[in-house]
């Protein structure tokens, strides 16, 4: 993971650098904000931007926008300086770090901007084979679509593949191309030249330039607007790009992986895919298969996400009861492994003190998970339907879903079987007419 780091965050760089490398990622740091501008513009890879609070971060933030660079950024400051980070919140910032620098919060902001853990975990035989033809496959430059249910693993397998292949020193570039807008997902690929639209000031490198020598990871590429698998294509077939308002390729050597929830076929049949793209995309299909299907894992991811965030929360590490463990073997699983993190995640938090009980085991479609009506969400009692409209019955479950996957807008999205884009145009609604909303946390 890589850092830019803008401003002096009140002389606390240094420590801040120094807790961001232990946790294993790379730091770049500039004064101000115009030297930050031009380092996202040159595509180093940026995964998150940390800003001093003391500098413009509106003006950072509108420019971000207006030259359509589509980085997370946090601001760093003074804990007692609330309204400045009200500012910069409202602005755009999408969290608000306290100085000096905790170790935790920022292992927690890496943690949620770039999950850590892309380790490939299964035990169950049904794995056996979709890991061996993934390790065959990998040294090979062909394109791979992954596909399967949401939640099961698609960029950790992608990951895999990248870490197996003849490309591991080189970059791996993920885009989730359901999460940015349409309008914004041309020059995140592509990049812009200087003048290509009002805000493009300078040029900027887009995710094919930056993955150069390395591996791209489409991820959802069914979200993809047609005139954007055009461009696709013609880059799988000539390996070269066109910047927006460029005026001659630039070549690229990219290995293209890319993963879809969706039945490729079907889409390809009602005319949402291009045929030509998906059969050069579709030189390997890796199919994943469901939770449900492999239930000797639950037991052994279950048991990596307790150590994971009794870690990460600095708290002991507590053993399932059996009762619990039966409890999660007995569970569907709809929303994959996923579902089972975030599980396990809210269980670490709220068993008790010597193990995990089945009471701190919240699953979704359990009345323990399910708030009451009061609260505006669903409950279990089909009564409670009666009277009660369509778009209410889907407020009650969206909000009840965001609430169940903690916040993370990403996650709860998947497990709906939504566009993230479709579920923030509905919490925004839901917002403005008065509901509450869940806060965000994690990806989300």
């Amino acid at each position: 993971m890589k850092i830019l780091i803008v401003g002096t965050l009140n002389g606390q760089v240094g420590a801040a650098s120094q807790i961001a490398v232990k946790r294993g990622a790379k730091v770049i740091h500039t004064d101000n904000i115009n030297e930050g501008l031009d380092t996202l513009r040159q595509g180093k890879g940026i995964d998150l931007v940390l800003v001093d609070i003391q500098l413009d971060i509106e003006t950072f933030i509108s420019n971000l926008n207006g030259e359509r660079i589509n980085t997370p950024v946090v601001a760093c400051g003074v804990a007692t300086d609330a309204k400045a980070a009200v500012r910069a919140i409202r602005a755009g910032a999408q969290e608000y770090l306290p100085l000096p620098p905790d170790a935790e919060l920022i292992g927690a902001v890496l943690s949620a901007v770039a999950e850590e853990s892309h380790a490939m975990i299964y035990h169950d035989p049904i794995m056996d084979d979709v890991v061996r033809l993934a390790k065959q496959i990998a040294p090979s430059d062909a394109s791979v679509l992954i596909t399967g249910q949401s939640g099961t693993g698609k960029e950790i397998m992608a990951r895999f593949i990248h870490r197996n292949s003849r490309r591991k020193d080189g970059p791996f570039i993920a885009v989730n191309c359901a999460a940015i807008p349409e309008n914004l997902l041309e020059s995140e690929l592509f990049g812009h030249e200087k003048g290509a639209f009002t805000g493009a000031v300078a040029r900027r490198i887009g995710k094919f330039e930056e993955a150069n020598n390395g591996t791209i990871l489409l991820d959802e590429i069914s979200e993809m607007d047609p005139r954007l698998q055009a461009k696709l294509l013609r880059i799988l077939q000539e390996r070269e790009i066109d910047r927006v308002g460029g005026k001659k390729p630039v070549p690229v050597n990219v290995r293209v992986l890319a993963t879809s929830n969706r039945n490729m076929e079907q889409s390809v049949a009602k005319g949402e895919f291009r045929e030509d793209l998906y059969f050069r995309l579709n030189v390997v299909n890796l199919q994943l298969p469901s939770l449900k299907e492999r239930p000797k894992d639950v037991e052994i991811l279950a048991d990596h996400f307790i150590k994971k965030y009794a870690k990460a929360n600095d708290m002991a590490e507590r053993p399932l009861s059996p009762t619990a463990l039966n409890k999660l073997l007995r569970h569907s699983w709809p929303g994959n492994v996923r579902e089972l993190e975030n599980t396990m995640h809210r269980a670490v938090l709220i068993a008790g003190p010597t193990e995990i009980g089945e009471e701190a085991i919240m699953l979704s479609g359990s009345p323990s998970a399910q708030p009451s009506a009061d609260t505006g969400q669903a409950t279990g009692n089909p009564g409670d339907f009666v009277g009660q409209t369509v778009a209410d019955m889907e407020r009650k479950l969206i909000i009840a879903t965001l609430d169940h996957c903690l916040g993370n807008r990403t996650h709860a999205a998947n497990v709906l079987g939504i566009s993230i884009r479709t579920l923030r145009n509905k919490l925004k609604l839901y917002g403005d007419e008065g509901f509450n909303v869940p806060a965000a946390g994690g990806n989300g």
